[in-house]
Order: C-alpha cells, then sequence, then structure tokens
C-alpha cells in the first residue's frame, strides 16, 4: 500500500502541509483545482505562532525579503484618537516576528520551495476534486474532466472555503453563516504612517471599521510602501461570496469621508487604490469532527472564521504542522488523522467563536459603546486600559500566540 498522503489544494495551508510532511520524510502530493497558480488576495498578518512554524521550516529569510515585520497593533477612534496600543511580534518580546504580507507573495514563497524541494512534480494543477472513495488500504480521489483518479493512503481537503470534499462529508451543511458585516479591501502605493510597521484597526463596524497596515516595503524609488485597508460596514444583506468581486466607491467610501487625520487621510488612500474587492464577513458553524476514516480537512476547509483576529491563515499553517507532526510520530494512517482531530477541532471551534464575539477589535467595540461614539479626553475616562490589554491578553491565549505559553511549546515536528 502507498503511504503516500493526497493533498487536495494549493493554497498556504496545503503547501505548507507539503513542505512539512517533505520534512518528516514522507511522501505526498497535492493536487489544485486551477490550470495555474497566481498570486491572488490582498493583505494578511502572520501572527508569532505561524510564522515560528514557518520559521522551523526554514523560511524566515523569504518572508522577510516580500513581507513587512510589523512593530505595533494600534486602535483609534472614528475621530483618529488613539484608545490602545502594543508592541507586535519580537518587538513584543517573542522570539518569532510579525509579517504583515501579501497572501499572494506568501502562496509564492510556499509554492517555489515546494517545487525546490519536493520536485516539479509535486504540484499538479487542472485537477478539480469531485469525490473521494476509501477503502481498508487506501483512498481514491477523482478529478473533473476525465482526469484519471489517484491512489494514496490518505486525503486531505485542503480546499478552501469551498472545499468538495466537506461537501461530500457534510452535504446538508447549509449555506455560510453571515456575520452582517461587509467589507471593502485594496491596496495602494504610500508613505510609510506611523511606526511604518503599525497594524492600525479604527473605528467601529456600526459607523464604519478601517484595519490598515503596509505589506511591501520599499516599493519605488520614492521609499512607499504598499499598505492594505479593510473597510468593514454593517449591512443587512451580505454580498457575493466572491473573492474577485470587483467593489464600489459609492458603497462605503462615505462612511469614511472625513477621516483625515494626522497620521494618515483615510479617504485618500482608499482612492488611491487600483483595485477595491467587496467580500461578505462570513464563516460556518464548527464542525463536530474533521477525520472521517482517511480523509481529513485543513484551514478554511475545515474551520472558515471571520476575519477579525488575523488569524485564517496562521490557523492553517498549524494544523498542517501539527498533522504533520502526527503522521511523523503514528504513521501515516487513521490512527494520525484521529489525534489530529481530537486536539485541532477543538482548538480552532474556539478560535472561531471567539472572532465572532471577542476578537482584539473588540477593543474598539467597547470604547465605541461606552463612549457613544463621541470624543474623550483622555481614554482612562471610558475604558481602563488594563480592560483593554485584557481583550488583548484573551485572544493571545485562544488562538494561540500567548508568549509564555508558546515559548515553552514543544515543536509539532
Amino acid at each position: 500500500m502507498s503511504n503516500e498522503v493526497i493533498i487536495l489544494g494549493a493554497g498556504i495551508g496545503g503547501l505548507t502541509l507539503a513542505l512539512s510532511l517533505h520534512q518528516a520524510g514522507i511522501p505526498c502530493r497535492v493536487y489544485e483545482a486551477v490550470p495555474e497558480l497566481k498570486p491572488l488576495g490582498v493583505g494578511i498578518n502572520l501572527l508569532p505562532h505561524a510564522v515560528r512554524e514557518l520559521t522551523e521550516l526554514g523560511l524566515l529569510e523569504a518572508l522577510d525579503k516580500v513581507g513587512v515585520r510589523t512593530k505595533e497593533a494600534v486602535f483609534f477612534t472614528e475621530h483618529g484618537q488613539l484608545v490602545f496600543r502594543e508592541a507586535a511580534g519580537r518587538h513584543a518580546g517573542y522570539d518569532w516576528p510579525q509579517f504583515s504580507i501579501h497572501r499572494g507573495d506568501l502562496q509564492t514563497v510556499l509554492y517555489e520551495e515546494t517545487l525546490k524541494r519536493l520536485g516539479p512534480d509535486s504540484v499538479v494543477c487542472g485537477r478539480r476534486c469531485t469525490h473521494v472513495e476509501q477503502d481498508a488500504e487506501g483512498v481514491t480521489v477523482h478529478f473533473a474532466d476525465g482526469a484519471p483518479p489517484v491512489r494514496g493512503a490518505v486525503a486531505v481537503g485542503c480546499d478552501g472555503i469551498h472545499s468538495a470534499l466537506r461537501k461530500q462529508l457534510y452535504p446538508g451543511e447549509g449555506a455560510p453563516r453571515y456575520s452582517g458585516v461587509n467589507m471593502w479591501r485594496g491596496t495602494a502605493r504610500w508613505k510609510p504612517f506611523l511606526s511604518g510597521g503599525s497594524m492600525v484597526r479604527a473605528g467601529w463596524l456600526s459607523v464604519g471599521k478601517m484595519v490598515i497596515y503596509p505589506i511591501r516595503d520599499n516599493i519605488d524609488a520614492e521609499g512607499n510602501q504598499l499598505v492594505n485597508w479593510v473597510a468593514e460596514i454593517h449591512a443587512p444583506q451580505p454580498a457575493m461570496r466572491d473573492w474577485s468581486r470587483a467593489g464600489r466607491l459609492e458603497d462605503f467610501l462615505p462612511a469614511f469621508a472625513d477621516w483625515h487625520f494626522d497620521w494618515l487621510d483615510v479617504p485618500a488612500l482608499i482612492l488611491a487604490s487600483d483595485t477595491i474587492l467587496e467580500y461578505p464577513m462570513v464563516d460556518q458553524d464548527p464542525l463536530p469532527r474533521w477525520t472521517h476514516g482517511r480523509l481529513t480537512l485543513l484551514g478554511d476547509a475545515a474551520h472558515p472564521m471571520v476575519p477579525r483576529g488575523s488569524n485564517g491563515a496562521g490557523q492553517a499553517i498549524i494544523d498542517a504542522r501539527f498533522l504533520a507532526g502526527a503522521l511523523k510520530k503514528q504513521g501515516v494512517g487513521t490512527a494520525a488523522l484521529e489525534d489530529y482531530d481530537r486536539v485541532r477541532v477543538k482548538a480552532t471551534t474556539d478560535v472561531v467563536l471567539t472572532n465572532r464575539s471577542n476578537p482584539p477589535d473588540a477593543i474598539l467595540r467597547e470604547v465605541f459603546e461606552r463612549s457613544g461614539g463621541k470624543r474623550f479626553d483622555r481614554i482612562e475616562e471610558v475604558v481602563p486600559v488594563a480592560e483593554l490589554q485584557a481583550i488583548s491578553d484573551n485572544y493571545k491565549r485562544v488562538a494561540g500566540y500567548d508568549p509564555a505559553a508558546l515559548k515553552a511549546r514543544a515543536s509539532y515536528l
């Protein structure tokens, strides 16, 4: 029987799993639905727990070439008033940095390293999985358009929010859960602002909220950065669930028209963007289990979450590392998949639910609700700073990057 792991999907989770299995000495191959891998998406943040895993894969130097080391997380009101700030990554005492990075740049790093380490045939494009069969000896993966099926020991669905394997395992699951918030995203060339490595959250969802951070440094002779922004507003109806859907300025720009702050002119930043994308903020209710015999799920296929904790890609990376470690220790079979299920379903369920209720930007909610959206003289008169710090610290604990616990945790591999 072949002990090859079949990975469905060449996104961040699938490619991290391939690199991790190679590191563990376990054969694998990645099958990707699109005919050609191209850099997609906009900015994401890689928190220290995810960067630890990529560092253990020897990718820190490559990340430094394409990303921006995040120096601080900063929170402002819709009036531009400072609410809370804290250091990030190594600036906060972690052993690993935090990166703000273009999703496409990260995927390119992972893809190129996979081809380099595992060989040019390790990622097969143009193979859209339709279903997977399993028996006592292994799995058979079937593809669309008459492509021949492949055999392996286990199959891992890393095929994202529209996962074919998830639909096979949970055919009656139903539509995604809409959070009541739509978001618009874009990038613009801009001069460095604040520390030059600041991740800004400002405003609140009922009046308009922004997340803004640089994702590439020194992109031209003037020293500009590529700055990523996300606008979020409560809306009764969700936008279409399509990552490439174009957004319209008139649907959201009026909410931010007066955001001319001494640290950033927000409407000018938005207007300087070449492309604007629109997407609903959705997730799915956590599944009771991902593993069914020789089949399991990983990343967005397993636990799509609303992007309010900078943690979607990070949790996919951790899934991949934990699963590779389990397969290394227990062999390529059902026991390792069950162990992975036992630990990671619970861990990511906690993150999904906390992203709904009390992610880091709950700091902005508390200030907005207690101030009535009005200006204040001192933040301490609105909410104690210790209470804001506790929101941030609790999220670190739930998501797995509490500084002391992360440093003390043994490597997954």
